[in-house]
């Protein structure tokens, strides 16, 4: 009897139920929120599912993020920049960047869109935050999640890196609830409703040539961004060369979802409830709020100013499409374009600043690593 006794108890003392804490309870209630966004209303669940799932795991079993757990390694791999470039590198294989060649004056749409990751920046510093902590946390502002990421671990800050990529990936999801306030009150229904010429056609030989030259140019320039903006252009010169078509095909698809897989639940297994529920993490969730916001808010401001300029020819709400949510924010550039005129249709030229704000925040990335000369 008392083997059976004590036998039950040992069983007992291994069970998760004994070594819950409230955070961890509110932890897992908040990755059970996050998958009914995912699975219920469809926010981001390619992103949402896995990043919710590692949250849930790491505030039942936190063994699991400790070294020799499972989560740990691919962590691993976060800290060391792998999977956001070799995310970047299957965006590069999704994405058509003729919309852009097509019309380069879309990259100073998506150059505006990054305002708010400077002004997050210094905020962030006003808040109490180191350089490089501000740093890490400002590029929330472009709605990237695996910049955030590549950032944050290449200036050391990877005790943020839950919080930020939680808030990253939480505002990309969101784009579509968060942009258009802002865009119809920055904007007129006359702006809302102009119609814009048709891109002109783009050659296979500049679709080519143009990851090269930028790759050359950006690189060149800012030696710090080749890991983003090289895989980027190398995963969309496998698309556009037309010779590797079965590696186009896998960095597009079996290798974007498996690197997605690891980087989302080695992520959301960053939150537990003793590095997340903090005063910190509600600076760094506001923060991320105020910068998406403001540099939407850019972009919609100067898309009215390129329109004034241009007599009416450009609609200002492709401007927000400068943020680097691809292609999430060029379609929701589409659909508030829709409301005010059914007739209209914005998606491709919203797709010039949309791919114009991936590289805007590569480079802003980029720039704050070779300010505090990080390699």
């Amino acid at each position: 009897m008392e083997y059976i006794t004590s036998t039950l108890g040992n069983l007992l003392q291994q069970t998760a139920f004994l070594n819950l804490t409230g955070g961890n309870l509110i932890m897992i209630g908040v990755a059970c929120v996050f998958l009914y966004l995912a699975i219920k209303k469809g926010f981001e669940p390619l992103l949402l599912v896995p990043i919710a799932f590692g949250m849930l795991l790491v505030n039942i079993y936190p063994d699991i993020m400790e070294e020799g757990g499972l989560l740990h390694y691919f962590f691993l791999l976060d800290e060391w920049s792998i999977l956001p470039s070799l995310i970047f590198m299957g965006v590069g294989a999704m994405t058509d960047f003729g919309p852009l060649i097509a019309n380069p004056k879309s990259f100073l749409l998506g150059a505006a869109a990054q305002f708010g990751i400077y002004s997050a920046y210094f905020l962030a510093i006003f808040m109490g935050f180191n350089d490089k902590a501000a740093a890490a946390i400002s590029i929330i502002g472009g709605a990237d999640g695996p910049t955030s990421i590549f950032l944050a671990g290449k200036l050391g800050q990877t005790g943020l890196m839950g919080p930020i990529a939680v808030a990253a990936y939480s505002y990309m999801a969101l784009v579509p609830i968060i942009q258009p306030p802002i865009m119809k009150m920055l904007t007129t229904k006359k702006e809302r409703c102009i119609k814009m010429e048709q891109l002109r056609p783009v050659s296979k030989l500049e679709k080519i040539l143009f990851p090269i030259i930028v790759t050359v140019v950006v690189c060149m320039i800012l030696p710090t961004t080749a890991p983003l903006v090289g895989m980027l252009m190398l995963g969309n010169l496998f698309k556009e060369s037309g010779v590797v078509g079965q590696l186009a095909e896998t960095a597009s698809n079996a290798l974007m979802y498996i690197v997605v897989i690891l980087l989302g639940t080695s992520v959301g297994a960053t939150t537990s409830a003793e590095a997340f529920l903090n005063l910190d993490t509600i600076k760094i969730v506001i923060l991320g709020l105020v910068a998406f916001a403001v540099g939407t808010a850019a972009g919609v401001l100067f898309g009215k100013l390129m329109c004034k300029m241009t007599g009416g020819k450009v609609n200002p709400l492709i401007g927000s499409a400068g943020v680097s949510a691809v292609p999430m924010a060029a379609r929701v550039s589409q659909k508030v374009g829709a409301e005010a005129d059914p007739t209209n249709f914005l998606l491709m030229h919203a797709m010039g600043p949309n791919v114009a704000g991936v590289i805007g925040t590569a480079v802003a990335a980029g720039t704050f690593m070779a300010i505090f000369g990080v390699k």
